[in-house]
């Protein structure tokens, strides 16, 4: 795991020179698709009737792509695949949960400078729980079960964001908020899974 988180930074950092980013700065009226690379950090909670209120620290990792779906503005449909990170805490449990994640986002690109565009953004994300641990101390003892014996493995809700980008380099930072209702179908309650992330990454 460690070799393939540095791969995919070496990646980034070593884009040919000779690729043009296609949703940011001065191409924003000149190429139709791009693809980019994606890592960062989530910061995700739970809300409804689990208690899991304070922000757990996460990956986020993935690629994406893009194509400009018109001709006399700058609008672009995004998606992509991730790994993620999410789940919640509070101050004697943990809970963990990895997801597969596929967002369909639309964005906007407006010109800041010659050189920078921001790009808001907004759209659905559909993800699947792929492993995960409540871990922590309850009650005297001492919890380590999976996670999906509290929440179901299908997740969706809505990403809202702005990203910014400068020649091939992008940042951004946005929310997700969770709009299915994840516990499982045992529990009598709601619970929605939610996140503030920050992603780096390049396009090209």
């Amino acid at each position: 795991m460690k070799k393939f988180f540095t791969a995919i930074v070496a990646m980034m950092l070593a884009v040919p020179s000779f690729a043009q980013f296609a949703s940011g700065g001065f191409e924003l009226d000149k190429n139709n698709l791009y693809y980019g690379a994606r890592m960062g950090l989530n910061l995700a909670r739970m809300s409804g009737d689990i208690d899991h209120n304070s922000m757990k620290a996460g990956l986020n990792l993935g690629g994406v792509v893009g194509l400009r779906v018109s001709h006399s503005s700058p609008v672009f449909l995004e998606s992509g695949f991730y790994y993620t990170q999410r789940g919640g805490k509070d101050d004697d449990v943990k809970m963990n949960i990895k997801y597969l994640e596929i967002p369909i986002v639309i964005k906007y690109g407006i010109k800041a400078t010659d050189d920078i565009a921001l790009l808001p953004f907004a759209g659905p994300y559909f993800s699947y729980g792929i492993g995960g641990r409540v871990k922590g101390d309850f009650e005297g003892g001492k919890l380590d079960f999976s996670s999906f014996d509290l929440v179901n493995h299908g997740d969706m809700g809505l990403k809202v964001g702005c990203g910014a980008e400068y020649d091939m380099l992008y940042l951004e930072a946005g929310y997700q908020f969770g709009i299915a209702n994840i516990a499982d179908d045992d529990i009598d309650g709601t619970v929605h899974g939610n996140a503030l992330f920050i992603n780096f990454g390049v396009n090209f």
